[in-house]
């Protein structure tokens, strides 16, 4: 059977946001240009040589309906929760946080070995789990597979599945695949994606190309950078006289109604009233 290479559908600029008590961030999902790309929600890039841009971090706040996805380069976020949770994640762990009916968290980053960087990633819940119980999956990065592939590139396989290597995040709805892929300069990588799961690359250090087999001689994206991709069951990318790493995510689309507000994503606006509701109330938090 031939295989169907997906080509670049989009490609977006990350557009600077303030959130928090003042975190600087490099946002590529949730603004104007992208607003959601079923079922990603919000992508976020974080990181800064100057602890006044992050140290203020994320008081306590609260999610509903909502997976959250924190993976992290350098440094260090401390967290936890009105459940009773706390922990931190450091550099090359993650955090797959399923908000469910409703959980109130803080995250505060901090430096270590002076640096600090990672993601964060929002994917939807469908309507028939938007009320689950919530529940974490910390995995350090030690139990995060990485894995040589032809052609010259390293995957650290987070969710999903590359050749016979399944990454330890399980469990999650949408199906979805997460990757951190490493190229060397003059790399080519192939990668099986389901079709009719919707698809992105984040570029976020050198360049690289994406497309069909010409990827090699096609046009190179620099970083940052997200590149959204038509549908296919492949995704080719290449890289030429510089290297490049980038974050892979795949998922399966829910097709249904989206209602947003702020931390909670529901289905109607009468659900997003009850959370605001139930948060004025103190019955946010059940058990």
């Amino acid at each position: 059977m031939l295989s169907i290479p997906r080509q670049v559908a989009g490609i977006v600029v990350p557009v600077p946001v303030v959130e928090g008590a003042g975190v600087r961030l490099k946002r590529s999902i949730a603004h104007s240009q992208l607003d959601y790309l079923d079922p990603f929600l919000l992508f976020d890039h974080f990181g800064s040589d100057n602890p006044q841009d992050y140290v203020a971090g994320f008081p306590m706040h609260p999610h509903r309906g909502i997976e959250t996805v924190t993976y992290m380069l350098a440094g260090i976020v401390r967290h936890k929760d009105s459940l009773g949770n706390a922990g931190s994640i450091r550099s090359g762990d993650v955090q797959w946080m399923t908000a469910g009916r409703g959980i109130m968290h803080e995250e505060m980053p901090q430096p270590l070995d002076d640096r600090m960087e990672g993601f964060q990633l929002w994917v939807n819940l469908p309507a028939a789990l938007k009320m689950t119980k919530p529940r974490y999956q910390d995995v350090p990065s030690g139990r995060i597979p990485e894995i040589e592939c032809d052609g010259g590139a390293s995957v650290k396989v987070i969710a999903g599945q590359v050749g016979a290597i399944r990454g330890p995040v399980t469990g999650i709805a949408a199906d979805p695949m997460y990757l951190d892929v490493s190229m060397p300069s003059g790399a080519t990588f192939s990668l099986p994606v389901a079709l009719g799961h919707a698809a992105f690359a984040y570029i976020y250090r050198g360049e690289a190309s994406f497309g069909d087999a010409k990827a090699a001689a096609g046009t190179l994206h620099p970083g940052p950078r997200l590149i959204v991709f038509e549908d296919g069951d492949s995704i080719l990318a290449a890289t030429r006289n510089a290297p490049a790493r980038f974050l892979i995510a795949s998922g399966k689309p829910l097709r249904e109604p989206v209602a947003r507000h702020g931390p909670f994503v529901m289905n109607t606006r009468e659900e997003i009233a009850q959370a605001l509701q139930d948060l004025r109330e103190g019955t946010f938090v059940r058990e």
